[in-house]
């Protein structure tokens, strides 16, 4: 939303003059009318942009991290825990926070609270940094009066949430080391040590076997096309960087992730373990069925996973039970959908829901705790059938060497 500046007279006739935030002239007219002013004149605000602030945009941090938002919210929910206004706890935290975007993003949230406005319309103007499942936990906490509550619930989410990403990364860590130090070992073979021993095969002008020779072969094209490869990679990365931003790449993408062997299903757990945390914090606090299921569809960071969600909420509005659409699905464990059908036979959905996403959590981090003994034996296979090659097409050329020297 853009702000707009306007003069208008109130019921009274006095004149009067301010800025206001809105969609469009209409809506901003309409607002005006709702208070009591008519307006004479309304137009779009002047963007200020000094130099300093362009510097600051130009070299500042980045958006904030989950830890930086966690430790935000765990400030919020003891601020307003213990009365201290908000406007006045903002203006603090814009004094402690260390990341500018949040700094510049908690100023312009005291300036829309001082223009009479809610909480979580200020939040609303920085969607890079709140989501919408937290804009709408806020929003109910404010409706109900229990704000404090919103905010501890949000910390206990996102402070489990930074624990399921920590643990996914910690599993996707080594056999990501693994493979990258396997592929440069053998580009720096193929590249420099093989051909130094095709220099002394070629002297004795030896018939070579078949995997010295393709070894040969992949070693020579590689020395002498290796800047049209190198070149060749980065593009290939830098364009799947931005396939995967559009809608169909990440949709894809996030499809393909879940397939992989042994750590496809940890994101499948650890995602559906975030769905379930998410729906049931919603749940608890209030949130109509149909917008959690809507914002908990945004909340997963996976588009595969977020059209089943989705599909779920499609069939609830069809009149369907939740456990019905979530089976339909297929990506749910019987166990979990027991949950849910019990929690709904009981109207106790959102502990159900809870006690889903502990579980698979546990599994999560029982999964990456032998992650090691389940990537190993692939790795040492990996590694043995790449040394065997290099074995075959190296030393069976020098033990043809070593006949011709005895001759």
């Amino acid at each position: 939303m853009a702000q707009f500046e306007y003069r208008g007279r109130t019921a009274q006739g006095d004149l009067v003059s301010g800025q206001v935030e809105g969609e469009s002239l209409d809506s901003v007219a309409n607002q005006l009318f709702n208070t009591g002013v008519t307006p004479i004149d309304i137009k779009e605000a002047p963007q200020r942009r000094t130099a300093e602030h362009s510097l600051v945009k130009l070299f500042a941090t980045g958006y904030p991290s989950l830890d930086e938002l966690v430790l935000f919210t765990r400030q919020m929910y003891s601020l307003t825990r213990s009365g201290v206004p908000i406007i006045r706890g903002l203006q603090g935290l814009m004094e402690s926070t260390r990341n500018e975007r949040l700094r510049e993003a908690l100023e312009d949230i005291v300036d829309t609270l001082e223009a009479g406005r809610e909480l979580s319309v200020g939040l609303a103007r920085h969607p890079r940094i709140f989501n919408a499942l937290y804009i709408s936990i806020v929003r109910v906490g404010e409706e109900t009066g229990r704000l404090e509550e919103s905010f501890n619930r949000l910390y206990q989410y996102l402070n489990l949430e930074k624990e399921t990403r920590k643990q996914v990364k910690s599993a996707l860590r080594y056999p990501t080391i693994v493979i990258a130090a396997i592929t440069a070992a053998i580009f720096i073979v193929t590249t420099w040590v093989i051909p130094k021993f095709a220099e002394i095969f070629t002297r004795f002008d030896i018939e070579l076997p078949i995997y010295t020779r393709i070894i040969l072969g992949v070693a020579n094209f590689m020395q002498a096309w290796w800047p049209a490869l190198l070149v060749s990679m980065l593009a290939a990365i830098v364009g799947f960087i931005f396939w995967k931003r559009t809608p169909e790449g990440r949709y894809r993408w996030d499809r393909a992730k879940l397939k992989f062997p042994v750590i496809g299903q940890i994101i499948i757990r650890a995602t559906l373990a975030r769905f379930s945390r998410a729906f049931a914090m919603a749940y608890r606090s209030g949130v109509p069925l149909i917008q959690a299921m809507t914002l908990c569809s945004r909340a997963v960071d996976n588009a595969f996973i977020a059209e089943r969600i989705v599909d779920m909420r499609n069939g609830v509005e069809r009149g369907e039970s939740v456990s019905r659409t979530a089976a339909a699905t297929g990506v749910f464990t019987p166990l979990v959908l027991q949950m849910m059908s019990v929690g709904e036979e009981t109207g106790a959905l959102d502990d159900m829901l809870d006690e889903a996403a502990d579980f698979y959590e546990r599994e999560v981090e029982y999964d990456v705790k032998n992650l090691a003994n389940l990537i190993e034996p692939v790795i040492t296979i990996m590694i043995g059938v790449m040394v065997l090659i290099l074995a075959l097409g190296v030393f069976l050329p020098m033990w043809d060497l070593v006949q011709i020297a005895r001759r």
